[in-house]
C-alpha cells in the first residue's frame, strides 16, 4: 500500500494556484488510472485505486496548506503506512517551471506544507519537487505562490501532469529513475531524426542488397566476374616473312 499526496489548499478560490500544483497532479493521476471517485476523509479528500501491482490512496488535505500534516499524519494511522510508504507532490520554488525532481527524506526547505508534514510523520517520506519557479525576491513569494498559473504556463504544465501520469506506475514501484523518464518523454520529447533515405533512392543495388541482406541474414551471392579480352594487333608481315620464320623455328 502507499500514499500519494498532493499539496494545496482547498476551495474554488485556489485550485488555478501554483501552490495547488500538487492538487493537480493527483488529479491526474486519479482521472488517468480509472481511480475511485473522491471521498471526504481523513480531513480531506481520498480516491483509492491500483498502479500496476501497488493499492495505492491519493490524498488531498482539506487542512489548508500550512497544516497538511494532520491530514497526512491521519490517513498514515489508518492504512498503517511508514513514512517511507508516502510520496508528497508539492510545489518548489528553487526549481525552474516543469522541472521535477524525486527525493526522500530531507528537510523542508522552508515550505510551510512540509513543515507540517515534519511534525507529524517524520522527514523520511518521499518528494516530487515541481518547479514553479522563483518571482525574485522573497517579498514577492506569498503572492506569487497564491496566484493562478499564466496562460503562457498551461503547455509545460500540462506535459509535466501527463508525465507525472505516464511514470507513476513506476514511482508506486519505488523506480524514481523510470518515473522521471516518462515524464522527460513529455516535457522534452525526442527530436525525429533529420536522416535521408538516398540509398534508397539512388543506389538502387546497393539498396537491394542491404535488403536482402536484412531479411536473410545473408549477403546475396556475387555475379561471376568476367575479364574483357586482351586486345590482339594485327600481323603486318609479308608472305615471304611469315615463311622464313617458320624455318628460324
Amino acid at each position: 500500500m502507499k500514499l500519494f499526496v498532493g499539496l494545496g489548499n482547498p476551495g474554488a478560490k485556489y485550485a488555478g494556484n501554483r501552490h495547488n500544483i500538487g492538487f493537480l497532479a493527483v488529479d491526474r493521476i486519479a482521472e488517468d488510472h480509472g481511480f475511485a471517485p473522491w471521498k471526504t476523509r481523513f480531513q480531506g479528500l481520498v480516491s483509492e485505486g491500483r498502479l500496476g501491482d501497488e493499492r495505492v490512496a491519493l490524498l488531498k488535505p482539506g487542512t489548508f496548506m500550512n497544516l497538511s500534516g494532520q491530514a497526512v499524519g491521519e490517513a498514515a494511522r489508518f492504512y498503517k503506512l511508514e513514512p517511507a510508504d508516502i510520496v508528497v507532490f508539492h510545489d518548489e520554488l528553487d526549481l525552474a517551471p516543469g522541472k521535477i525532481r524525486v527525493k526522500q527524506g530531507g528537510g523542508h526547505a522552508g515550505h510551510n506544507g512540509l513543515r507540517s508534514l515534519h511534525a507529524h510523520i517524520g522527514e523520511a517520506y518521499g518528494r516530487v519537487r515541481l518547479g514553479i519557479g522563483h518571482p525574485g525576491h522573497k517579498d514577492r513569494v506569498a503572492g506569487y505562490v497564491l496566484s493562478d498559473f499564466a496562460k503562457a504556463d498551461q503547455i509545460w504544465l500540462d506535459d509535466l501532469l501527463r508525465g507525472i501520469s505516464d511514470g507513476a506506475v513506476a514511482l508506486a514501484a519505488g523506480d524514481g529513475a523510470r518515473f522521471l523518464n516518462a515524464v522527460a518523454l513529455r516535457v522534452n520529447p525526442p527530436r525525429a531524426s533529420s536522416g535521408t533515405q538516398t540509398g534508397r533512392a539512388h543506389g538502387g543495388g546497393k539498396g537491394a542488397a542491404a535488403a536482402a541482406e536484412a531479411a536473410t541474414g545473408k549477403a546475396p551471392p556475387s555475379s561471376p566476374r568476367i575479364d574483357p579480352p586482351e586486345a590482339v594487333a594485327p600481323d603486318s608481315r609479308s608472305a615471304m616473312e611469315k615463311l622464313m620464320d617458320r624455318f628460324r623455328r
